[in-house]
């Protein structure tokens, strides 16, 4: 692998590694699906035909996309997807039953749970076909970061219509990203085998694993749990991973994994005073629960005053000059504003890096300009907003860089 010139602006970097083949525009516009793989070749099969960028990718998942790209599909690991109504009535369960759905980033696997009785089976296990980023949560939107957390998906965040025609919405932020004032928006489960920040299931999967879930939602649940950890958590994984900066975040999420592994149902999430808190499911609430996310303590307040907060945070220079109301706002965060703005600042950077496998970008941005907008970035017209002035600032960076490279060949050539 060889490493590619940093950028401020990860979607320009991607297009730059595409080597001009997608313009900056268009990957933006497709949301966290951007990364695509290039066939610069007529012989698919040629692993050096592929450019594929990625951030702190392991070398199976970058496997796993050569595999898709060449067709060799479906993945080692992958149930029977054409034969889901066999493999249900072997397990005694029927297409309607609820179900649950849990992720496991480092070992890249998604899970489906189904109710049987009162208790949840497991129905498949599905390799996924490729993540970004690395393990820890998502903090701001284009850090290329896959979330960690619990989610949850309900009729409205089904998705019947875009690049991909069936994809689940986790609804990320929930509250308690929220909380937190992490931003980011559209990560999905979705098909293909290129991503940032989703998670790429193939097609043929995520035909199946959005079957089943549209149906338990059809057939009356509410929503369906998504639980993403960073890996399976073991009390081995966790010291394995004692020293991380999450160390205490995943110690956290461990008490709902625990309490799923002990009682085979989902447990009941709410987010207080920073933190999720489990209390373990009851057979007479499976698949009912009326609320995905309950918030209680300081919780509910900071979610009243979010924009506010996260106008607060995202500027240092205000610090200084809050009134009375704002400075009792700040106060009630988990996390101080000082430590949430380093956070993003690190997640920010480390979007800014990457790699390229296979044939190396021709060009790279290397010190971009920021771009900033007072808005909010929940809102879509910010994001667009935001996505047209980073356009444009990556087109205006790239002319002055081909003008500066052009003015100093035009120098080495007329040197005596």
């Amino acid at each position: 692998m060889n490493n590619a010139a940093k950028s401020t602006d990860p979607i320009a970097g991607f297009a730059v590694a595409l080597s001009g083949r997608l313009a900056v525009a268009t990957l933006r516009a497709l949301g966290c699906a951007a990364l695509t793989v290039a066939m610069l070749s007529h012989q698919p099969t040629t692993a050096a035909a592929l450019t594929i960028e990625l951030k702190d990718v392991a070398p199976d998942r970058i496997e796993r996309q050569r595999q898709a790209a060449r067709g060799a599909l479906p993945l080692p690991g992958t149930p029977e997807v054409s034969e889901t109504a066999s493999r249900l009535q072997k397990l005694d369960l029927t297409e309607g039953t609820p179900v649950l759905i849990r992720i496991f980033k480092d070992e890249s696997q998604l899970e489906l749970w189904m109710q049987k009785g009162e208790r949840y089976v497991l129905f498949a296990t599905y390799p996924i076909c490729h993540w970004s980023g690395t393990l820890g949560p998502k903090l701001v939107e284009g850090d290329k970061q896959a979330p960690e957390g619990f989610y949850t998906v309900t009729r409205r965040q089904m998705h019947r219509s875009g690049r991909w025609p069936r994809s689940l919405n986790l609804g990320f932020p929930n509250v308690y990203d929220r909380s937190l004032l992490r931003t980011g928006s559209y990560i999905l489960v979705h098909g293909g085998c290129s991503s940032v920040g989703c998670f790429a299931m193939t097609n043929p999967v995520i035909s199946e694993v959005y079957g089943l879930v549209q149906n338990a939602l059809k057939a009356g649940q509410q929503h369906v749990p998504v639980h993403v950890f960073p890996f399976r958590m073991t009390q081995a994984n966790l010291e394995k991973h004692r020293n991380s900066q999450w160390a205490d975040f995943w110690r956290n999420l461990k008490t709902g994994y625990d309490s799923f592994e002990t009682t085979r149902l989902p447990p009941d999430v709410s987010v207080c005073n920073g933190q999720y808190s489990i209390r373990d499911g009851r057979p007479a609430e499976v698949g009912l629960a009326s609320s995905p996310l309950a918030v209680c303590g300081q919780t509910a307040q900071i979610l009243d005053a979010e924009e506010q907060l996260q106008s607060i945070v995202s500027h240092p220079s205000r610090w200084s000059t809050l009134n009375g109301t704002q400075q009792r706002l700040v106060r009630l965060l988990k996390t101080p504003p000082s430590q949430i703005l380093r956070r993003r600042q690190q997640a920010l950077a480390r979007a800014s890096s990457a790699t390229t496998v296979g044939k190396a970008a021709k060009s790279a941005y290397r010190a971009m300009p920021s771009v900033s907008v007072k808005c909010n970035l929940r809102l879509a017209s910010c994001r667009r907003h935001l996505a047209l002035k980073q356009t444009r600032a990556a087109r205006s960076y790239a002319e002055k860089r081909r003008k500066t490279k052009r003015r100093q060949s035009a120098d080495l050539r007329h040197r005596p």
